[in-house]
């Protein structure tokens, strides 16, 4: 008998090591030549490891959510041969390399209970007597107990009044707690539940704790400046309603959305610096002629950003169906890499959820990022009265190292006026 490593391969891409996510076997198991052994994440890409040989599982090299090193051993398998040295020229084969949101739900650990509340006895018929109970003592007059059995009645919700201590001078006891529990049928009404003491674990693994890592990362090296301005879409949404009215067959509906992109494209021409990343290590600013949108989308997998690539080559339609599209391979998870990566400003949305403002965090490298709120109609004074419009706030944040306030302001300006005034999203280009 012989022993076969399987290590961790070289994924590509400057790795070096990746984040086991997912076993697909246990000590003892056979497995057959490509059966699947693991799944490990490196970034946003999820690569799954075959077996090579034939044999049994006799050593794991690591646990879900552990961080292991590229050409590290990570299973071992003991397969039929003379000695180890015939095996060292055995080929493994190459990793399978899902696509980032293929991340499937066997991905997510199954919590696991810390502590459960005790099981509850069966209430004792009404009128029936015992040692731990007993009238409840008068209005204003404190049960002597100590602070551990205090603290362990107020945890399960008990009245001290209703228990008899045995104790000197009618001193509560844990045993009078106990005997209280498991006879009394009055200290917890039925219709009252009990305290729930238990508590849930969850590991942060895989798609999971790199969200984690990039928020954190995003908030502890970009010193964020967020300026939210109310605007008026009463304009934007009457035309877009009529557009969605004509039901053109093959055009998709208009939301907000391909207008805010529009809009975005017209501003950031203006102001080139807020299409751009910031390499803070290098100390390198990259501004982009391209205007490569990304969209924060929510996804049964976690937060992901599709992009709309060359959003300025795009009219309405093309982008409402580019953002349909590119959204819903995010959520079915057959979006590729190249979809999931590269965007240079970001457009963060709630949705139907909506909120009255947000202070949206910036996608590292970029240096902006733009909120939508939800749509409300509030009174809005025209100079002589108030009137209801349809009012909408935009959340933007700058990374404020690289992007001045007043700039910040005026870009914020400038989508206002265009989205208050849509006409001037089609005039000069």
């Amino acid at each position: 008998m012989g022993v076969f490593s399987v290590k961790l391969p070289d994924v590509g891409e400057g790795i070096a090591e990746a984040e086991l996510t997912e076993w697909h076997v246990k000590l003892g198991d056979m497995v057959r030549e490509d059966d699947l052994l693991a799944a490990v994440m490196t970034d946003k890409a999820t690569v799954e490891i075959p077996s090579a040989v034939t044999g049994k599982v006799i050593w794991l090299g690591a646990t879900v959510g552990e961080t292991v090193a590229i050409g590290s051993d990570i299973v071992r398998i003991e397969v039929e041969g003379e000695d180890d040295s015939e095996l060292a020229v055995a080929e493994q084969a190459p990793p399978t390399v899902v696509e980032p949101e293929m991340v499937r739900q066997q991905e997510r650990v199954k919590p696991a209970p810390v502590a459960a509340a005790s099981e509850k006895e069966a209430p004792s018929p009404l009128g029936r007597t015992f040692a731990g109970a007993g009238p409840r003592r008068p209005e204003g007059e404190k049960p002597l107990a100590p602070p551990s059995v205090r603290l362990r009645a107020r945890e399960a919700g008990i009245d001290l009044r209703r228990v008899r201590g045995s104790g000197p001078a009618g001193r509560i006891t844990h045993d009078d707690l106990d005997a209280f529990q498991q006879q009394d049928d009055t200290a917890r009404p039925s219709a009252t539940p009990g305290a729930d003491l238990s508590v849930t674990e969850i590991k942060m693994v895989g798609l999971r704790r790199k969200i984690a890592e990039r928020m954190a990362e995003a908030k502890a090296h970009i010193p964020h400046i967020t300026i939210v301005e109310e605007v008026d879409v009463s304009a934007l949404e009457d035309l877009r309603t009529r557009m969605n009215a004509e039901g053109v067959a093959g055009r998709p509906k208009l939301t907000v959305l391909p207008f805010l992109i529009r809009a975005i494209v017209k501003a950031v021409k203006e102001q080139p610096a807020l299409n751009a990343h910031y390499d803070d290590e290098a100390e390198i600013i990259r501004q982009f002629g391209g205007v490569h949108v990304g969209i924060a989308s929510q996804t049964p997998n976690g937060l992901l950003v599709p992009v709309i690539r060359h959003a300025e080559t795009l009219g309405l339609y093309a982008a409402a169906a580019e953002l349909a599209r590119v959204a819903e391979a995010s959520r079915n998870g057959t979006a590729r890499r190249e979809e999931l990566s590269g965007s240079t400003i970001t457009i963060s949305s709630l949705g139907p959820l909506g909120a009255v403002a947000t202070t949206p965090i910036i996608n590292r490298p970029e240096v902006a990022i733009v909120g939508v709120n939800k749509i409300a109609v509030r009174p809005h004074w025209d100079g002589q009265q108030f009137v209801p419009r349809k009012m909408m706030n935009l959340s933007s944040s700058f990374d404020h190292r690289v992007i001045d306030g007043w700039d910040a302001a005026i870009f914020v300006k400038r989508l206002k006026t265009l989205m208050e005034m849509p006409a001037m999203m089609f005039v000069g280009g």
